[in-house]
């Protein structure tokens, strides 16, 4: 598991409007049993934020998805879905918005 790659949701509640997660924890704790990750929202199903920064707007597989990275969260590693790839082409725009919500910056 590392950073920047795509899980699918396998949570039977949230898995229509979040059908993706996005690890974002670092390679370097891959050690833990803990993942965090940012729900991936289809994006007609995402709350709206005034701060686009904040929830960028992301391809993957050709398909645009909102980072809600407000709403980031903990898991056990068992309980992410299978990995469908990754998205290093987001790690600038994820970086921004971690930046923004822990720093304010």
């Amino acid at each position: 598991m590392a950073f920047l790659e795509v899980h699918a949701n396998p949570n039977p509640a949230s898995k229509m409007a979040i059908p993706l997660l996005l690890e974002v924890q670092a390679d370097l704790l891959s050690a833990l049993e803990s993942r965090v990750v940012v729900p991936l929202y289809r994006k007609d199903a995402a709350p709206r934020y005034a701060i686009a920064r904040l929830t960028p707007i992301l391809e993957f597989q050709g398909q645009p998805y909102v980072a809600m990275v407000p709403e980031l969260a903990g898991l056990a590693r068992r309980s992410l879905g299978t990995c469908l790839g990754n998205m290093p082409s987001a790690r600038a725009e994820i970086i921004a918005a971690l930046d923004l919500l822990f720093t304010g910056i």
